[in-house]
């Protein structure tokens, strides 16, 4: 489990297998609030957003008691399905989604917006409930917030792992692995450097070219691992790959582009 700030990795630890995202919750709130030195007022103008693994009831009074704002998904199935009954009104959200407002099922200590989202599953209708601090103008505008957590791990951290052979590195220990995570935060930066700049160089190196959907893991397993040589002077820059490759020939071109750029 890690905490980010920015792209940057802040806090990282190590669980068993068997723990729930529900116990790790509260180590990382303040472990982060350490590694930030978060204040009472920078509290009041932060928010966290959860998944319904960590939406129990203790974590959500938990955080608010913290003086954080919050956006989260609840954890009960049971209650988002009876949520569901007390509805009045469905908005269309999405394709085959819609979303409805009701009263709060419990006492938060503090202004809380409850949502239950139904949608079509196997033709019968399922439900999820989502709470918010937030002050924004419509039941999708806080749907669309929670659903951009997601993008983070799924886009950056998937592609940076899959690209950068992280996924590959584990210890059959759980002291190995701990040690390993240790190393890899020192290393951290490197990491950094390296996803800006396969980043930079996809932006402009391979746009309008047959590589431009290229994700992390394809320019480092087809393009980057090809043969060659890249020679630099003061008024040339040239480029000599393995011509045998298929990709050889538009590859120097996006090449020579990039570092003439």
């Amino acid at each position: 489990m890690s905490a980010v700030h920015e792209a940057e990795t802040i806090w990282s630890a190590v669980y068993p297998g068997n723990f729930h995202t529900v116990q790790c919750l509260q180590p990382a709130v303040k472990a982060t609030e350490t590694a930030l030195a978060l204040s009472s007022e920078q509290r009041q103008r932060t928010v966290w957003r959860l998944d319904g693994g960590a939406g129990s009831d203790e974590q959500v009074l938990w955080l608010l008691a913290r003086g954080y704002h919050i956006l989260a998904k609840g954890m009960s199935h049971r209650r988002a399905e009876a949520l569901a009954k007390q509805v009045l009104r469905w908005d269309p959200y999405g394709d085959q989604a819609w979303l409805g407002e009701v009263a709060p099922p419990m006492d938060y200590g503090r202004p809380v917006r409850v949502f239950v989202k139904r949608r079509q599953q196997d033709g019968q209708f399922r439900h999820s409930y989502y709470l918010s601090t937030l002050a924004l103008p419509s039941k999708s505008a806080f749907l669309r917030l929670y659903d951009a957590r997601g993008a983070a791990e799924v886009e950056p951290f998937r592609n940076d792992k899959t690209g950068l052979s992280l996924e590959a590195r584990r210890k059959r220990s759980f002291t190995g692995q701990q040690g390993y995570i240790l190393l890899t935060d020192l290393a951290h930066n490197l990491t950094d450097l390296a996803h800006n700049l396969l980043t930079d160089f996809a932006h402009r190196g391979l746009a309008g070219s047959a590589f431009a959907g290229y994700g992390l893991k394809r320019i480092v397993r087809d393009l980057l691992s090809m043969p060659g040589r890249v020679s630099l002077t003061p008024t040339q820059v040239r480029i000599d790959l393995l011509s045998q490759n298929q990709f050889a020939e538009e590859l120097a071109t996006c090449l020579v582009k990039y570092c003439s750029g």
